[in-house]
């Protein structure tokens, strides 16, 4: 587990404790909102789906992700409830123990 000095925690506990993930891809929300970050480390996520210039900039960068782990049921911001702090796999593992996190993987329901 982490300790309190990794340089990924910026007081997440705030907004993300006792949350719960739902693995899945990344779906854009609008031509404004086309990609996100992870909370933690901040990796990019995008959904090549969405234009051909977004499936050529993923091709084009492997360290892009396309899934991830989604806050389902968190507190509603900019008029959403789900899916707007996104988590990559590696710190959703890292850090489910330290936020108490219910993690989902595809295809379990809530």
């Amino acid at each position: 587990m982490p300790d309190d000095a990794d340089w990924r925690l910026r007081g997440q506990e705030r907004y993300l404790q006792g949350a719960t993930l739902v693995r899945k891809p990344y779906q854009a929300r609008s031509e404004e909102w086309e990609h996100d970050h992870c909370e933690f480390c901040w990796t990019k996520f995008m959904d090549p789906s969405f234009s051909s210039e977004q499936a050529r900039y993923v091709e084009d960068h492997p360290d892009v992700l396309v899934e991830g782990y989604a806050v389902q049921g968190g507190a509603t911001i900019h008029g959403i409830k789900d899916d707007y702090w996104w988590i990559c796999a590696p710190c959703a593992q890292e850090f489910a123990h330290r936020f108490d996190w219910t993690v989902l993987e595809p295809g379990h329901q809530r």
